[in-house]
């Protein structure tokens, strides 16, 4: 029997505030907000869709993987202003992921990393699928592959 997975976005409204901030504001904070000016090029993590050419993004620092364990890690994310939050259904596999080359890092229940590999987009649902299968791993982190940017995050359900 195939294991079932659902994919999560960050929720916006640890976000949300930081819009209204001055530019000074979210340097002090090691924040900026751009204008998308390509497309592909910002991908949201809130709602896991490209942004669009002409929206305004933030680009920060985000904690997404906040274990006790040496895996703990940090990295640049971009979210959209006024972004809804996907919520992709079960086995669901957002446009976004499908479209690029992906890091894999599977976790256990204590946050230490137990697999990790590289997959097409295309390719991601049937290794969610098989990831799952072994019920040591709790979560999976899904990055991009080659700037190495987090993009959300899988769980078995």
């Amino acid at each position: 029997m195939t294991t079932q997975f659902q994919i999560n976005a960050i929720d916006y409204k640890q976000f949300k505030h930081l819009f209204s901030l001055s530019d000074e504001e979210l340097a002090a904070l090691h924040a900026k907000k751009l204008v998308v000016d390509a497309k592909p090029g910002y991908p949201c993590r809130v709602s896991l869709q490209e942004a669009e050419i002409g929206e305004v993004v933030l680009l920060l620092h985000y904690q997404h993987h906040t274990t006790l364990s040496p895996y703990r890690s940090s990295g640049p994310i971009f979210v959209r202003e006024n972004a809804v939050l996907a919520e992709p259904k079960v086995n669901e596999v957002p446009e976004i992921l499908q479209t690029r080359s992906l890091s894999i890092r599977a976790y256990d229940s204590l946050g230490v990393m137990i697999e990790a590999q590289i997959v097409k987009g295309m390719e991601i649902k049937d290794c969610l699928h098989t990831i799952f299968d072994d019920h040591k791993i709790e979560y999976v982190h899904i990055h991009n592959a080659n700037p190495g940017c987090f993009n959300c995050i899988a769980s078995r359900v």
